[in-house]
């Protein structure tokens, strides 16, 4: 009977510890559950919002080297060659851009032509080397109304020359209907561009048959050149068209040139930089700063006188904007223009140099400096008073 007693109270207590136990561990496991619960609230992952990708590259823009034979003789040195420095200021101030571009009027038709002047010009390559290799520019424009001055032998010596420096982008005239068709895009930090360049014509000259393509002429043929600006807004971000149009000597784009102006940034160009009529001409932006137009920039280097030795300069900015949501938006910002002198020595036809009027201190170079300076600043600006004028250093 013990032993059962005793079994029964071992029982009855083992039940009752088991019971507090238990019930112990359901408090414990609730205290665990509420805790584990707090302690396990799922969080929002952070999403770092991505900032716009901003990307930006600046042009400089000047006019024709018309490469009048004094010039060129000039710049000769004893034993041969040439010694080149009459852009030399302009240069600097140029070298702070990434692209720099101007037109090379007179054809670099080879060496063996020797150096021509008015009408049919020819310059020394020298001249190209001093552009390219010791003032850096990097995107020349070929079409122009001299560019078979030396004939299709001389425009094939030109092509060669800029053939030999891939580093220069160089348009508007061409060795085969391919090329012609082609539309050549690069890159600038980050920024595609694409340029096409055009002239009214060649002096009532023309390619030899079936070599049309030789050079861009858009006399009979705007729907192609406007098709083909079409076709390089959608290859590339920036398209830049370089044309030779206008009436020489005026100060004012003609009713065509306004026209066609219109009808390039209708068809997607973005920089027009104009030329052909050895003056300045203004600047305007289209389609509400949609298009920025340099009517004519006048001459780079010349031997004339009078108004044609008023020279522009021109730059702006290019600004692309990368959003997180892959849209794309290209503007043209910081456009600003001011004046130079092309000054030489009128008895001698020598020391050729071109000097910015922001620069002048006296009346060295151009007579009355500040008031001739304050009346051709306002031709800049008299289609549109928002265009900056200086902005150079």
């Amino acid at each position: 009977m013990n032993m059962r007693k005793n079994g029964n109270v071992t029982v009855k207590s083992l039940l009752a510890l088991m019971l507090g136990f238990c019930s112990g561990c359901g408090t414990t496991a609730a205290v665990q559950s509420a805790s584990e619960k707090q302690n396990s609230v799922i969080e929002e992952p952070v999403v770092e919002e991505k900032e716009p990708v901003v990307s930006e590259a600046t042009l400089f823009m000047m006019g024709d080297a018309l490469l009048h034979d004094p010039i060129e003789y000039d710049a000769m040195v004893s034993g041969g060659g040439f010694d080149f420095t009459l852009l030399d200021r302009i240069g600097e101030i140029a070298s702070s851009y990434d692209l720099r571009y101007y037109n090379q009027e007179t054809i670099l038709g080879g060496d063996e032509f020797g150096i021509h002047g008015y009408p049919c010009f020819n310059g020394v390559q020298a001249w190209g080397d001093y552009m390219v290799n010791d003032l850096g520019f990097n995107l020349v424009s070929l079409a122009n109304n001299h560019c078979l001055d030396m004939g299709i032998e001389g425009l094939q010596n030109s092509m060669a020359y800029w053939a030999a420096h891939p580093e220069v982008y160089s348009t508007g005239t061409f060795l085969s209907q391919e090329d012609y068709d082609a539309i050549e895009v690069r890159e600038i930090n980050g920024i595609s561009y694409a340029m096409i360049s055009y002239t009214y014509g060649m002096n009532g000259l023309y390619p030899p048959e079936g070599m049309e393509y030789a050079v861009a002429c858009y006399e009979g043929r705007i729907e192609e050149l406007l098709n083909k600006v079409s076709k390089a807004s959608e290859m590339a971000d920036v398209v830049i068209t370089a044309i030779h149009w206008g009436d020489e000597y005026h100060m004012y784009p003609n009713e065509f040139q306004q026209t066609l102006a219109q009808q390039l940034s209708d068809a997607g160009c973005d920089i027009i930089i104009g030329n052909h009529p050895h003056a300045i001409q203004p600047v305007q932006w289209i389609n509400g700063k949609k298009t920025i137009c340099f009517y004519a920039l006048g001459n780079a280097v010349a031997a004339q006188y009078d108004e044609s030795c008023i020279q522009m300069m021109g730059g702006l900015t290019i600004r692309k904007t990368e959003m997180p949501d892959g849209e794309v938006t290209v503007e043209i910002d910081d456009v600003h223009a001011d004046l130079t002198y092309l000054y030489f020595n009128n008895t001698y036809l020598n020391d050729f140099i071109v000097v910015p009027f922001a620069e002048m201190t006296d009346d060295t170079y151009v007579n009355d400096h500040e008031g001739v300076y304050n009346q051709y600043k306002e031709v800049i600006t008299c289609m549109d008073p928002s265009i900056t004028v200086g902005g150079f250093e």
